[in-house]
């Protein structure tokens, strides 16, 4: 295997996720596995592009190896025990829930958690933004015979009024259509990573609650708020019956996620995960290196807040270029760069080990990830005003 040989999946996936332009074939040419001339570059390189900290294969392989000659007894059978139930008792205590079960992706704990939630009750409230309604191909309608109400058009978060509407038109309907759970995505990757603020998420999860309706957050990038003044995952988790988290967009593994909720909940999830076929027969591998990477990631991205906070700030007093914050945001802000500025800039950042998408009509997204402790802020000024 190649030293080239560059792992871009959690690379071109969280810049996919977030920046739905961009795809494998759109890197920037020189983080290309087949063009550096030094291979090592990316060790060193600041990545304002999706969530992840990519990583070469077998760097990957390295580090999976070296945690195995430190931990003894990981291996797990049918996502039973070792490094699988070590990881499910870590988020648990993390979201503040009784128990939390290991699925292979985030699409199927979205539809297990609906699933379990709606019971008999198959109408869901959801955002029209959300992953659940965009991009999982009608999914919990084809499988679980869940029709979805989506709300919120172009926004990330609802208002309680017309949670409120949605709620009383299925109760008050000719023939009546309870609503079995509602799911919020939150950040929402379709809004630019912009958080549900926790004002809003508890007043509509108390309504739902009111009217015997099952809350689902759909947290696949819950973590990356990580930082942000008063926000605390226990507390903000603790608004919903049941909580998934994806492991690959920035924990470091190849697949996976995790869906937390009571302990009666997550067996009955357990029964579903079987039922869908996501009972794979090991998980160890994805559950090792999510541990390994949520070991001080609070502390790490606390402190990519900090130096996004600065990078911005600085960048805001460059001529030519104009800050534009998301609004409750989570990693992902906006650079307008004036005509005037924009000839050469990418390729000087290129120069630099700084890697940033393309200029779309002016505009440059910035995403935050832990490649961005790399550098100095200033430093990072510095190449953008030059």
């Amino acid at each position: 295997m190649d030293r080239r040989d560059f792992l871009l999946s959690s690379f071109a996936a969280g810049a996919a996720g977030l920046l739905p332009a961009f795809g494998a074939s759109a890197l920037p040419a020189s983080m290309s596995p087949k063009s550096p001339d030094d291979p090592d570059h990316i060790h060193d390189a600041v990545i304002l592009i999706g969530d992840a900290v990519p990583r070469y294969n077998r760097d990957v392989l390295a580090r999976l190896d070296q945690l195995l000659q430190s931990r003894d007894k990981v291996s797990d059978g049918y996502l039973a025990r070792g490094a699988v139930a070590e990881l499910e008792q870590r988020f648990a205590a993390l979201f503040g829930k009784e128990d939390a079960a290991f699925l292979p992706t985030g699409t199927l704990a979205n539809q297990v958690a609906l699933r379990v939630l709606c019971g008999e009750h198959r109408r869901a409230l959801v955002q029209q933004e959300s992953h659940v309604y965009r991009d999982e191909s009608d999914a919990v309608t084809t499988l679980s015979g869940i029709n979805l109400v989506p709300l919120a058009p172009g926004r990330a978060t609802p208002d309680l009024a017309e949670v409120e509407a949605a709620i009383t038109l299925a109760e008050k309907a000719a023939y009546p259509l309870p609503i079995g759970a509602l799911s919020l995505e939150s950040p929402v990757r379709r809004a630019d990573g912009a958080m549900v603020p926790y004002d809003a998420a508890a007043k509509i999860t108390t309504l739902a609650r009111s009217k015997g309706i099952g809350t689902h957050l759909d947290g696949a990038r819950l973590l990356l708020n990580m930082g942000a003044d008063g926000f605390a995952v226990d507390q903000y988790s603790a608004l919903f019956d049941t909580v998934y988290v994806s492991l690959y967009k920035y924990l470091g593994a190849p697949f996976g996620a995790i869906l937390a909720g009571t302990k009666t909940t997550v067996a009955k999830a357990r029964e579903m995960r079987h039922i869908f076929g996501g009972t794979i027969y090991h998980g160890w591998q994805a559950a090792l290196l999510a541990l390994d990477g949520l070991d001080g990631f609070e502390q790490r991205f606390a402190r990519v807040r900090v130096a996004g906070d600065q990078l911005l700030a600085g960048l805001a007093k460059v001529d030519g270029l104009t800050v534009q914050r998301v609004e409750h945001g989570s990693n992902i802000h906006f650079l307008q760069v004036a005509s005037g500025r924009q000839q050469g800039l990418v390729q000087r950042l290129r120069a630099a080990n700084i890697h940033v998408g393309d200029i779309e009509q002016g505009r440059l997204s910035l995403t935050f990830n832990e490649t961005l402790l790399r550098k100095d802020p200033g430093e990072i000024v510095k190449v953008f005003a030059s």
